[in-house]
């Protein structure tokens, strides 16, 4: 990464119209880049041909489309999901998951290299956050999965490292970018963001009016449990998340998508199931239970599959929309967090840790 470059695949279509007209070049010469980079998927500036070996020799000069190079790619043989673990141009890793399903290709991933939110059954947080990432680092994770599988990707879920709405403003950039009808086009309905709850940037997604699901990391019913399972409640209130979730289904007419991994003695009790009922009843939302993997510093434990199942009846029983998360590429480290954190641990020389979190799940 050049200290002096700009890093161009991060300019909306307006502002590549700006920096082209400064460097006194036709409008046309702004559609032409663009559709190179979000649609080509360009990796070089040599690669637009219709572009003068002059201009693209200016735009060397000036410009730089950041690296997001494969370190690893691990194909699982017990379903059609692969992961792919990226280095960014500063050395940092993230990781990304692809997923085949009858409706469409999907891709997580991640929003930060690292997370700074701390939830306690979460691999991604151990080591915290390093830096938020880039519109283009964000879309290039999604470009590079679409180029290496050469399949078209139409579903989308930020749900991998990081927090998306703890980098706001580089995420919102993203999601215009990735759903504009001049790139990749992925419709905003196809897009799924997940958030452990930051209710003045919750609010303020509702106001942008998007059509993308909003998926809360709910993992406690309760304020004091979710307290005890998420640092970040200590700061937002339940019932002010909740009330965020309310405002959001009320200005985009999305309902939300509650996340609820299931962590055996911990949340998966009676009294959890009642007032989880309790919480769930009064909205129109979906529930997605995730029976939690185990992450080795935590003593966390993943419900029986049974439980978890017992526990999903009672709450159809109660009338709530619900469903178990399908555990997708198990044998490749697929769940969230893993793949870097292994990776990450090996190069610090402090051996290879069998860590999983699994946040990511399939769009409902």
């Amino acid at each position: 990464m050049s200290v002096n470059k700009k890093d161009i695949c991060s300019y909306s279509f307006e502002q590549l119209a700006e920096e082209m007209e400064k460097l006194g070049e036709k409008p046309f010469r702004a559609k032409q880049i663009y559709e190179w980079l979000h649609v080509r998927l360009a990796d070089d500036f040599d690669e637009m041909t219709n572009l003068s070996k002059n201009l693209r020799g200016r735009l060397d000069e000036r410009y730089e489309i950041r690296k997001v190079e494969v370190l690893k790619r691990l194909r699982s043989k017990a379903d059609a999901t692969e992961k792919f673990l990226f280095e960014l141009c500063d050395g940092n890793v993230v990781e990304s998951v692809w997923m085949k399903y009858p409706y469409g290709n999907s891709v997580c991933i991640s929003s930060q290299a690292g997370c700074r939110m701390g939830c306690r059954f979460c691999a991604s947080a151990i080591g915290g956050r390093i830096r938020d990432l880039t519109p283009s680092e964000m879309l290039r994770q999604v470009y590079r999965i679409q180029k290496l599988t050469g399949e078209r990707v139409s579903n989308l879920v930020v749900m991998g490292t990081g927090e998306p709405l703890d980098n706001y403003d580089n995420f919102l950039a993203f999601i215009h970018m990735i759903t504009d009808p001049r790139g990749l086009n992925i419709s905003q309905r196809s897009v799924t963001a997940s958030t452990c709850g930051i209710v003045p940037n919750m609010r303020r997604l509702a106001n942008e009016k998007l059509q993308i699901t909003l998926a809360l990391s709910l993992h406690g019913a309760t304020q004091e449990k979710r307290e005890r399972l998420m640092p970040i409640a200590g700061k937002y209130k339940l019932q002010e998340v909740l009330e965020a979730c309310d405002y959001y289904f009320e200005k985009t007419g999305r309902r939300v998508t509650f996340e609820y991994s299931l962590i055996q003695g911990v949340n998966d009790t009676e009294e959890d199931l009642r007032e989880l009922t309790e919480i769930m009843r009064k909205r129109n939302g979906h529930l997605n239970l995730i029976p939690v993997n185990p992450v080795e510093e935590r003593n966390y434990r993943k419900p029986g599959r049974k439980n978890a199942l017992e526990f999903k009846n009672k709450l159809e029983k109660n009338g709530i929309n619900v469903t178990i998360r399908r555990e997708r590429g198990a044998d490749i480290n697929g769940a969230c967090g893993q793949l870097r954190r292994s990776y990450v641990t090996v190069k610090k020389g402090e051996g290879d840790e069998d860590i999983c979190d699994d946040r990511r799940r399939k769009k409902t």
